[in-house]
């Protein structure tokens, strides 16, 4: 088989300048040629892999014969967010895994042609009209991945559809959490547009459990609920001088940047420090996103500080090369113990330890222990921590009834129900970690919604 088609993108240290997209798509000639590696296998593995079920040797098929309307036309049968999986869905670790060519070589870039093949959609197709509607209305809360998801695959089926979103526009994480540089917001509107035309009906600046509680959500005849509101709470190390200036959560640096455009303060009213040394701590996609937007702004010296090791980061492998491309210093087996500050309380270095891994732990992955004297200072004007975010406990706390674990997660049965009859929860609020994966619990959502309101 011919070798896998490399995907166009710009060099790395023009683009970490910028907010332009980095990986600038494949021509038609290239899209053509990589679907003809395709094995079109009768037992399909790929698909197994695929958390929202993509019949993907389907819409190869298609593509690889130049039928690019019957293409997305498969693709959008399972997916409502094609072009936003193609750009950031794990596909290393999810259907491009299970594909048979990898298993001696190259698997199939499979998500290099949905992007392909979602594009031209978004480009060529005239959306059609919204689906005849059976007067039965459903409310989401929260337009992130599992909400469009849900509420998308409901609509289709004609269900009267309102999605709450508690900030200005839809998209959720997809919007206000990933940089410009992987996903375009343009790209995201046209999606989101998409599910408009189905008959789907937006609600911003809508902060339910506080401007409208759930109570008044069934008072008002919705006859189901999916809450998909993600987490916006982030993760703290605990430990002395974490109150210093200059000192983010990545959560906050994000929303600062992407969605509320500090870069362009002061056009935009949104300030933000940027510093010159710069040091994001974790190993995972937004650690990823948090470094390389630290370069854009101009930091001269960016370093990932993680406590495990580089093969161990969780971050996708895409991003980590990308990352170093763009002349980002990654520092593993590596952990905070202390932020020091100036005279101004502003953080002017971090004090580290040095890692070794221990045993493995229930994830697979080795536990990190502290190497005894081996401390050391890495100078710092900012700091940005990336170590998760758990839910909002708006939402939960004035939801009685509705049981939430230790870390604010919303319970939920096999069918993606709550306690709550009636409300069913997915995504990061409910335990998905990925954007694939909040889109695969909104689809099981909605078919357990149809089947609920079928009894």
């Amino acid at each position: 088989m011919p070798q896998r088609m490399k995907m166009p993108q710009r060099d790395g240290q023009i683009r970490n300048k910028d907010f332009e997209e980095v990986n600038t798509g494949y021509t038609h000639e290239q899209a053509l040629e990589e679907s003809k590696r395709c094995l079109k296998c009768k037992s399909p593995r790929c698909v197994a892999g695929c958390p929202v079920e993509v019949n993907i040797p389907g819409f190869i098929k298609f593509l690889s014969e130049d039928n690019l309307a019957q293409s997305i036309g498969v693709l959008k049968e399972k997916s409502n967010l094609p072009a936003v999986c193609g750009r950031v869905c794990p596909q290393e670790k999810q259907c491009e895994k299970q594909c048979i060519l990898g298993i001696k070589g190259e698997s199939v870039a499979i998500g290099n042609l949905e992007r392909y093949v979602a594009d031209w959609g978004n480009e060529n197709i005239k959306e059609n009209a919204a689906t005849v509607k059976n007067g039965i209305r459903i409310a989401v809360v929260g337009s992130g991945p599992a909400g469009l998801t849900c509420g998308g695959d409901l609509a289709k089926l004609g269900y009267e559809v309102d999605i709450f979103e508690s900030l200005h526009d839809s998209g959720g994480v997809l919007r206000y959490g990933i940089p410009e540089f992987r996903l375009p917001k343009a790209v995201l509107d046209k999606e989101v547009n998409t599910l408009k035309a189905l008959g789907i009906k937006f609600f911003f600046n809508s902060l339910i459990g506080r401007t409208i509680t759930i109570d008044e959500l069934f008072e008002q005849n919705y006859k189901a609920i999916f809450l998909g509101t993600g987490a916006g709470l982030p993760t703290f190390m605990g430990i002395e001088g974490e109150n210093l200036k200059n000192i983010y959560s990545a959560n906050e640096f994000l929303v600062r940047v992407n969605l509320m455009k500090g870069f362009m303060f002061p056009e935009y009213d949104t300030p933000i420090y940027k510093g010159k040394n710069v040091i994001v701590v974790g190993g995972g996609n937004t650690a990823m996103d948090s470094v390389r937007t630290a370069k854009r702004l101009g930091a001269q010296n960016v370093k990932l500080v993680y406590r495990r090791s580089e093969d161990e980061m969780p971050a996708r492998l895409e991003e980590k090369i990308h990352a170093k491309e763009e002349g980002v210093e990654f520092v593993p087996l590596t952990n905070p113990v202390k932020f020091i500050g100036d005279e101004n309380n502003f953080v002017k270095q971090v004090e580290c330890i040095k890692m070794e891994l221990g045993e493995a732990d229930a994830s697979g992955r080795h536990r990190p222990k502290p190497v005894k004297d081996s401390n050391f200072i890495i100078e710092a004007d900012t700091v940005i921590l990336a170590l998760g975010l758990n839910p909002n406990p708006i939402l939960t706390s004035l939801t009685k009834g509705l049981n939430t674990d230790k870390n604010g997660r919303i319970i939920v049965d096999e069918n993606l129900m709550s306690s709550i009859s009636g409300i069913f929860a997915g995504g990061d609020v409910a335990g998905g970690s990925t954007v694939i994966e909040a889109m695969g619990m909104g689809k099981q959502a909605a078919k357990s919604i149809v089947k609920y309101l079928s009894a």
